[in-house]
């Protein structure tokens, strides 16, 4: 495993990328789901490490507090990927408040909890309603449903956190339109409507000769 020092300083590095791609704004939210597991070269959920989640902690904040963004950390399933927050945080989005307390060994997660002790005023928020504005991802714990759509990912320099936590980087996009246009919708349906009653006037002609 990489010391504590290289993994805050891997975290501080990957999420100073995303924010200068994302061009996340002061105020905004930024969203971290981490498995210290995956990270200490452990199957996910397996192996939690409040050391692990300290240096994760560390080095997020590092560039996140003095820019004014705020962090969101992503608990585990068993409390529904509810998310750590400071109470402003809540006030500002609108959020949903619950009634848990993370644990790295029973529900929450060794980083979720991290950042519940070192929050001023940390409190559970059910989700972000997609309001976050970037990410990181890391162990494949999924966070883009907390992050406001378009969800784009992102490639940077680093391809890792330790040995074997792979970081997924995203951001936020202005929603792309794919696939068939209103105008071929409109083409579409008028073939439709005239293959529609085409098809009624061969029925009508069989019918009545």
């Amino acid at each position: 495993m990489d010391s504590l020092d290289e993994i805050e300083q891997q975290t501080a590095s990957a999420v100073r990328e995303i924010v200068e791609v994302s061009h996340i704004k002061k105020g905004q939210i930024f969203v971290i789901g981490c498995s210290t597991s995956e990270v200490g070269g452990q199957r996910i959920g397996s192996h939690s490490s409040m050391d692990i989640a300290g240096a994760i902690y560390r080095g997020a904040m590092s560039v996140l507090k003095p820019a004014g963004i705020w962090l969101a950390a992503q608990c585990c399933e068993h409390l529904n990927r509810a998310l750590v927050v400071e109470r402003p945080v809540c006030d500002q989005y609108d959020l949903e408040q619950v009634n848990a307390i993370p644990q790295p060994d029973h529900a929450g997660g060794a980083f979720g909890t991290a950042c519940w002790q070192h929050f001023d005023d940390p409190i559970l928020v059910e989700d972000l309603k997609a309001k976050a504005a970037a990410g990181l991802d890391i162990g494949q714990t999924l966070i883009g449903m907390h992050i406001h759509p378009v969800v784009v990912p992102v490639r940077i320099s680093l391809s890792h956190i330790a040995p074997d936590a792979g970081p997924n980087m995203s951001e936020v996009s202005a929603r792309s339109m794919t696939g068939i246009s209103c105008k071929q919708i409109r083409f579409l349906l008028q073939i439709y409507l005239c293959q529609t009653v085409l098809d009624r006037s061969k029925t009508y002609l069989a019918e009545t000769v």
